[in-house]
């Protein structure tokens, strides 16, 4: 279940996520403290997915399909990240969705902030270190979800796509999301991706990670005037 869908499920939450479009988005208040947790949420949800691969122990679904295609593309994992999250926003056209800032600072920082932690981190040894740097990374990858989404200034590229696919087809979003993480994973599984206890791990744990922490940092907006009223 993926943190966009977590947000929308009407839970208990001390602030609520208020659909906008992406002007709203930015005019919605507080705008420095929204782009600043956007920025760190992306950040760290970089930082996670390479503490992932680093374990060795397998990825999550989106993240399959990128080592498989990287197998055949000569291009670094972060670069990939980048340029499928371009590809999936293009998508995006035919079902009317519109990116706001968050939606493209997503595609950029997190395939950034994963290569940058490849450089740095070597890779774990030892299998107790290795479930150890796992479950950092998918608990880690949980609370940058809650935080990009907090922030109220648009979805990633691969929820703003199940959010579409869904609104379009009429299908539940727990349908949707389904069938887009197992084609991904599948076909990044024919690719020669990386599937391991990692991604099975990631996701039984990344819903209640995020529904743990999106009610702490869902920040306020001022919402805008409901259609039909001055």
């Amino acid at each position: 279940m993926s943190p966009l869908q977590l947000a929308r499920r009407g839970m208990t939450r001390r602030v609520p996520l208020v659909p906008m479009t992406p002007l709203e988005q930015l005019r919605a208040g507080r705008l420095p403290h929204r782009l600043a947790q956007l920025f760190v949420g992306l950040g760290l949800f970089g930082v996670t997915m390479g503490l992932m691969l680093r374990a060795g122990l397998g990825v999550e679904p989106w993240g399959v399909l990128t080592t498989g295609l990287i197998r055949y593309v000569p291009i670094t994992y972060g670069e990939m990240v980048i340029a499928t999250s371009f590809v999936v926003l293009l998508l995006w056209l035919p079902l009317r969705q519109w990116p706001g800032v968050g939606t493209v600072a997503n595609a950029v920082v997190i395939g950034l902030a994963t290569d940058a932690t490849l450089a740095v981190v070597p890779p774990v040894e030892g299998l107790g270190w290795r479930v150890l740097v796992m479950l950092l990374g998918v608990v880690g990858n949980g609370v940058a979800g809650a935080m990009y989404i907090g922030s109220q200034l648009g979805p990633g590229p691969r929820d703003g796509l199940m959010t579409g696919l869904t609104r379009r087809t009429g299908r539940s979003v727990r349908l949707v999301r389904t069938s887009l993480e197992v084609t991904v994973v599948v076909l990044g599984w024919l690719l020669g991706g990386v599937v391991g206890l990692g991604t099975l791990v990631y996701a039984l744990l990344i819903g209640p990670v995020v529904q743990l922490f999106l009610p702490l940092l869902t920040l306020r907006v001022d919402p805008p005037p409901t259609r039909g009223t001055r």
